[in-house]
Formats: structure tokens, C-alpha cells, sequence
């Protein structure tokens, strides 16, 4: 077997668990790879790194992968997708952040997560993608996201007016800051913190979510993602910003932009003992009474 292990920065008291890592592979007679900034900023704090295999974009993933190691938070899995692509690797998220829901596995499972992998004991799930279409070149031919595509004002500029559209025909004219279109996955992130709903990740559907909405009437909307949404943005400004996960872009406002399902899907590894309503209960309170 064959992992990746992808990672922006790892903190100094998050070491001890990196090398527990690598120590449970090697044990396990599990090959790995790692991604060469990151290996930058820990070679000098591990053990026998001399040897060590890396590798420096996504194009050096092939076939001999079997999984993709994500150590981090949920921004890091958000990073990591865009490294696997369409290669239908599985990812392993590992949370060595704070909030932890697409990284479900904790620091203290790092052995029952590499048993899981040896042995098989783990659940894969297919996770929809957002794809954006534009008259212009964005996000570095990546024009794909987990959580979701925004449109914002820029920060000093005053609201916009967002006309939406599902197919060609109206939908709405949204008077806000912005607005965002989630994936089932990103039902629970900004869009939820916006009042959007949480949408179970194998609905297939989009969120669309109004950001500071000046309308009293204006709610978020769920509708199936067989649908092409599309947009035209007016404003005093010349230019808004274009989000997909936590990449950005400021782009002129007579551009062209248009949001569908992705063709391909992202495959994320779960342990059997986790599950959706599980991680809503843990990581969100859902349902959370004091009074019980």
C-alpha cells in the first residue's frame, strides 16, 4: 500500500502525533509520500527523513496512490481536493485543527485509523462537487470546489444587486453582500452561518444562501443540482470577488459566470464507528438541551 500525505504547517505540539504517523505506516509496511513544503518545515524535527519520498504537485498522484492523507483541519481537506482532482483517490482527513467536520479523525485515532486502512474497515463517501463556468480563466484551471462558490462585495464597496437565474429563467435578484451557492457538504459551513439549511450529503442538491440579504423575505433556497445557476452582479463597484472554498478572486463585474455539478466526485474515508448525524451532534450540538 501507498499513501500520500498532504499538510500546510503542523504546530510544534502536534509533532509528536506527525511522527506517530509515520511510525504506524512504516509499521504496517505502508509506503508514503509527502508533500515537499511540507516536508520542508518538519524534515529537521523527524527521524530518519533522509530516505523520504516526495512529491510536488498534483500531477505526480497516479495510480500507484491508494490514499491521500490530510493532516489539518477542514480548510486543509478544501486544499487537498484540489491536489486529487479528478483521480478518485480516497482521502483520509486527520484533524489537527479546531472545528473538524470533514476531518472527522482525531489525533488519538491515528492507529485505529491506519488499521482501518490495512484492514479494510472503513466506509468511502462520494462527495458532489461545485463547478463554475466563466467567460475568463479563474482559480488556475481548478474551477471546482467541496463547500462552495460565493459572490461578494468587495470590502468597501456598497451592496450589490445579484440577478440569479435556475436554467435561463429568474429566479431572484438578491439585494446583499453576496451570495452563496453550497454543495450538500458545504450546507454545513458558510452557509450555514448565513441561515442556511443543513442538507444531508447525499441529497443531490444545491443551497443557495443570501449574505446580509436587504429584504426581509429573502431566504435561502434548496434547489436540485441538475440545474445550471447563473449570475449577473450590478454595483457602484467595477469589480466583486468570486470565492470557491477558500480560494478568491477579484474579477470585473461584466464577466460571465455560471455554476453547475461537477462531472466527478471527491471519495472521503470515514471509520465505520462515524456518521453524518453523529458529527452533527459532536461537532454542531445539533439537538444539544441542556435541560436533558
Amino acid at each position: 500500500m501507498k499513501v500520500a500525505i498532504y499538510s500546510r504547517v503542523i504546530d510544534f505540539d502536534q509533532q509528536g502525533d506527525v511522527q506517530q504517523l509515520f511510525d504506524e505506516l512504516a509499521r504496517n509496511n505502508i509506503q508514503s509520500v509527502i508533500y515537499y513544503p511540507f516536508f520542508e518545515t518538519i524534515r529537521s524535527s523527524f527521524a530518519k527523513t533522509d530516505s523520504v519520498q516526495v512529491f510536488h504537485h498534483s500531477d505526480e498522484l497516479d495510480e500507484s496512490i491508494d490514499f491521500v492523507i490530510s493532516l489539518g483541519g477542514d480548510g486543509t481537506i478544501l486544499d487537498t481536493v484540489t491536489l486529487v482532482r479528478n483521480k478518485n483517490i480516497p482521502v483520509l482527513g486527520i484533524n489537527f485543527g479546531r472545528l473538524g467536520f470533514l476531518a472527522g479523525i482525531g489525533r488519538k485515532e491515528l492507529h485505529t485509523a491506519v488499521r482501518a486502512l490495512v484492514n479494510s474497515t472503513y466506509v468511502i463517501d462520494k462527495r458532489s462537487l461545485i463547478h463554475l463556468d466563466s467567460s475568463k480563466t479563474l482559480f488556475n484551471g481548478m474551477p471546482f470546489g467541496l463547500n462552495e462558490f460565493a459572490i461578494h462585495k468587495t470590502d468597501t464597496s456598497p451592496m450589490v444587486k445579484i440577478h440569479t437565474y435556475l436554467n435561463g429563467e429568474f429566479l431572484n435578484t438578491y439585494w446583499a453582500d453576496g451570495v452563496i451557492v453550497a454543495t450538500p457538504t458545504g450546507s454545513t459551513g458558510y452557509s450555514l452561518s448565513c441561515g442556511g439549511p443543513v442538507v444531508f450529503p447525499e441529497s443531490s442538491s444545491f443551497v443557495i444562501t443570501p449574505v446580509a440579504p436587504h429584504n426581509l423575505n429573502v431566504r435561502a433556497i434548496v434547489v436540485p443540482d441538475t440545474n445550471i445557476i447563473s449570475f449577473e452582479v450590478e454595483g457602484r463597484s467595477d469589480h466583486f470577488i468570486c470565492a470557491l472554498d477558500s480560494r478568491k478572486e477579484i474579477v470585473e463585474k461584466k464577466i460571465q459566470l455560471a455554476v453547475r455539478r461537477e462531472s466527478f466526485t471527491i471519495s472521503l474515508v470515514r471509520l465505520n464507528e462515524n456518521n453524518f448525524l453523529q458529527t452533527l451532534r459532536e461537532k454542531l450540538s445539533w439537538g444539544l438541551d441542556t435541560r436533558n
